[in-house]
């Protein structure tokens, strides 16, 4: 695949997009330009339709489960890119990463308990608390001259004093895109070990990074840290194919593991949709050349974004993003509130974002806008960014 080949704009209304297709029935204007959810607007590896092509052809859908070589697929997958060794037995799929947060958080806490999280995160974290009767206790990330760091001092008084049992880590993080060096997370895990506190960590995003920095595996840090955690990945994010509902849940310890399973069991669920299976298997056999094309235009993206914010809309503030395809943007120095923020970016701009305040009162101010389309698109929804605003 060529990096020409991402130009084209592949027309998803109609589909049943839920980019694109659902904004009315989300509340929001018909005609607005759609940059909030975290999927791409590209088409997926050749390698993942052919096996889907093959699949179909085969004619016999019913019940299906992984073979040794989707384990192998996986495996090599981690091992090559991640240094990370895994086994057969820590593996429990699920259909996608949120939720297996619910089913860790309902596994590994009792109602009331506390649940640590660091906000602004990913939405559906509190919501995993919140929803299953758990007490989220936050201890925000902390903004300093663009780039945001953890206050471990806070970190762990928040813990003793919040009763805290299960941390929910977001590593790549949704949305600042930080990429946590593995000093971060041996500190993260030693707190977390040291006050008897159970890790899920959610590395969805971790196939995205840019130059210079590289994700850390979890399960790398100690075999203590790996031992203590519940590690979320999927091949949703990385391969746009979040719609075949296929996760990777790899979990070393197994009392935690057991734990996890039993919660699963009693939610009913038991294979996977046979599709997902075979895409996901694919993608880690034959993707990784579409990959490393989809990271180039997306970073090549991210420059345009860079540059055109500055030349056209300098009171809007680049989080400078490490990992991820959203970008995180400060758009606080315009002095509006929430709703106006939000009614702009809707009906002055007509746009789609992620509003930071969704993500937790420290992201009040800020939008989510993700770089995975076409630079054409790209460039549209910009224009429309500094037309809504210079209004």
């Amino acid at each position: 695949m060529k990096l020409s080949d991402l130009d084209t704009i592949i027309e998803r209304r109609g589909s049943g997009c839920l980019k694109y297709d659902f904004a009315v029935a989300r509340g929001k204007p018909a005609d607005v330009l759609p940059f909030w959810v975290a999927d791409m607007d590209f088409r997926i590896a050749q390698p993942i339709i052919d096996a889907l092509e093959k699949r179909v052809r085969h004619g016999i859908f019913g019940y299906s489960e992984s073979s040794e070589a989707y384990f192998k697929a996986l495996a090599r997958w981690q091992e090559t890119y991640f240094h990370w060794t895994i086994r057969p037995e820590w593996l429990i799929k699920t259909p996608g990463v949120v939720p297996a947060i619910n089913l860790a958080v309902k596994a590994l806490t009792r109602e009331g308990e506390g649940v640590l999280i660091n906000q602004p995160v990913y939405y559906p974290f509190l919501n995993a608390v919140l929803k299953n009767g758990r007490k989220p206790v936050n201890s925000p990330l902390v903004l300093k001259n663009g780039h945001y760091t953890l206050d471990f001092d806070d970190l762990e008084e928040k813990i003793v004093k919040g009763n805290v049992k299960l941390a929910l880590l977001c590593s790549p993080h949704n949305p600042v895109g930080r990429v946590w060096t593995k000093e971060e997370l041996t500190r993260y895990a030693d707190i977390c070990l040291a006050h008897g506190v159970r890790i899920v960590a959610d590395e969805i995003h971790e196939d995205f990074t840019y130059p210079g920095h590289e994700h850390t595996a979890f399960g790398t840090i100690s075999e203590e840290a790996a031992q203590n955690a519940i590690i979320c990945t999927a091949p949703s994010k990385t391969f746009n194919i979040a719609g075949l509902q296929n996760s990777n849940i790899l979990i070393p310890n197994p009392d935690i593991r057991r734990a996890f399973q039993e919660e699963l069991d009693s939610f009913g669920y038991d294979q996977l949709n046979v599709m997902g299976l075979t895409a996901c298997r694919a993608a880690y056999e034959g993707g990784r050349e579409w990959l490393e094309t989809v990271k180039t235009y997306i970073k090549e993206n991210l420059d345009f974004t860079r540059k055109y914010l500055a030349e056209n809309l300098p009171k809007m503030k680049l989080i400078e993003p490490e990992g991820t395809y959203l970008i995180w943007i400060d758009a606080s120095a315009y002095g509006l509130s929430n709703e106006e923020l939000e009614h702009k970016v809707l009906y002055d701009c007509h746009l789609w974002l992620d509003m930071g305040y969704v993500f937790g009162k420290e992201g009040e101010g800020f939008l989510r806008f993700n770089l995975a389309c076409p630079r054409k698109t790209l460039e549209q929804g910009l224009i429309q960014l500094k037309e809504g605003f210079d209004n």
